[in-house]
């Protein structure tokens, strides 16, 4: 059985993007501005662990008009070139009633997103990355992920998408990795106890 991890920036205050879809606060780590590219290189050890990323349609707006050509940017750093060529060549999958189309080593499913990932879970293979609030909820609702990364950012927002969705009941989770990056920034990792 496949490994589901829910990794993402969020905010102290526990949201994923601020009100109106901002997530400005998160893009300060440049990978070529030193402090910075420890969590850089760890966004990039995090991506090439997954053998497929798992996408609602915000998250794949938000990434595949940059990181398909990331790499032939003129001012690309070899972070930067290694990321776009893994995330290229890595598999995905959008799940999206509204787009028509994706590209880029990606499939689109319009149906039920948790019956696909579910099939997808049962099936062999490494850990799959899963992004973007509405599908990784839908996920939790109903038991799917495995762990969580919560990379927290120094910042209050106020108000936005929550990184945790409602949930019916409880899920009770193990402490597996603390780390601090420069600048304040905390990541923590939890696998679900099952």
């Amino acid at each position: 059985m496949r490994k589901l991890i829910f990794a993402m920036n969020v905010t102290l205050d526990g949201y994923i993007a601020a009100t109106g879809d901002d997530i400005g606060w998160s893009g300060d780590e440049g990978p070529d501005s030193s402090p910075r590219a420890e969590l850089f290189q760890w966004w990039l050890d995090r991506e090439r662990a997954n053998e497929m990323l798992l996408y609602g349609r915000k998250l794949w707006e938000t990434m595949s008009p940059y990181w398909p050509t990331g790499d032939q940017r003129p001012d690309a750093t070899p972070a930067e070139i290694e990321y776009a060529r893994n995330w290229r060549d890595t598999p995905k999958v959008v799940f999206s009633s509204t787009i028509d189309t994706v590209d880029w080593n990606t499939r689109l499913v319009t149906g039920d997103a948790v019956a696909e990932i579910t099939r997808l879970k049962a099936g062999d293979g490494g850990p799959m990355g899963i992004g973007g609030a509405t599908l990784a909820g839908a996920a939790m609702r109903a038991g799917l992920i495995d762990e969580y990364a919560l990379v927290t950012r120094p910042v209050l927002v106020g108000g936005g998408t929550p990184f945790f969705t409602a949930l019916d009941s409880w899920v009770n989770l193990n402490l597996v990795e603390t780390r601090t990056f420069p600048g304040g920034v905390v990541l923590t990792r939890y696998e679900t106890r099952r």
